[in-house]
């Protein structure tokens, strides 16, 4: 190769607009290197794998001539070339395709590894299922828990309107003390707003709340025939009931 003029016509003919000359210094890399390609892929020597599966696939796409002992026998029974097998016709058309083993693995091994992958993917949709079922269990008692959390609030709401209405009830009564020292709410007490304290309060005997309401509920109609959740004070013992 000589060493190029830069001083000769050739490059003062050229067009000097901004960025032509390197696109098409580009496009001529590209198709030198495409040529280049093709060049090495023509000139490289194919494998012994590459002759015989090109080999193979030329006589496969051929079809049988009469030198073949098989062909011939069929032609001999009336086949003929395109006609599927069988009797009435009811056979196969085309030869049953090869399967062709190209890997070092033995027989079986394919198969072992769809089992291993079917076990792999089964216990994965049982981690999933147990996930699934410990959340669903875990709001159940979520739910379980708020429910209790609320009937007791409720129990321990209708305990403290018991009470106020013992204490209202003996008071007109004049009774100075209470049957028990839970059936009414000190003064004190009754304007707390921690809930500690009002718990604390509601558990200070060996009765639960529910077993204190009840007891309440019950001195309260037998005594006063008053009922909380209707707010009347009745004539008789047997309208509350």
């Amino acid at each position: 190769d000589e060493e190029e003029d830069y001083m000769s016509d050739l490059y003062i003919k050229q067009d000097v607009r901004p960025g032509l000359p390197m696109v098409r210094r580009v496009k001529e890399a590209i198709q030198k290197e495409e040529k280049q390609k093709e060049a090495n892929e023509k000139n490289r020597q194919k494998s012994i794998k590459e002759e015989e599966k090109e080999r193979r696939d030329l006589v496969l796409k051929s079809a049988l001539g009469n030198e073949n002992k098989g062909f011939a026998l069929l032609q001999k029974m009336g086949y003929k070339s395109g006609q599927a097998l069988g009797k009435s016709g009811e056979g196969i058309v085309e030869p049953i395709p090869l399967n062709i083993k190209t890997g070092l693995s033995g027989l079986g091994h394919e198969e072992l590894k769809k089992r291993k992958a079917e076990e792999k993917l089964e216990n994965y949709r049982q981690k999933l299922h147990m996930k699934k079922q410990a959340n669903e269990q875990a709001a159940d008692q979520f739910r379980i828990r708020f429910k209790t959390k609320q009937e007791e609030r409720k129990m321990e709401g209708d305990l403290r309107k018991s009470q106020r209405a013992c204490q209202q009830l003996d008071m007109q009564k004049d009774v100075g003390v209470p049957k028990e020292t839970w059936f009414w709410i000190e003064p004190e007490e009754e304007d707390k707003k921690d809930e500690e304290d009002k718990e604390d309060e509601c558990t200070s005997s060996d009765l639960s709340v529910s077993e204190k309401l009840h007891v309440l509920t019950a001195y309260l109609r037998e005594k006063h025939f008053y009922c909380i959740w209707c707010g009347t004070t009745y004539e008789g013992e047997s309208e509350p009931s």
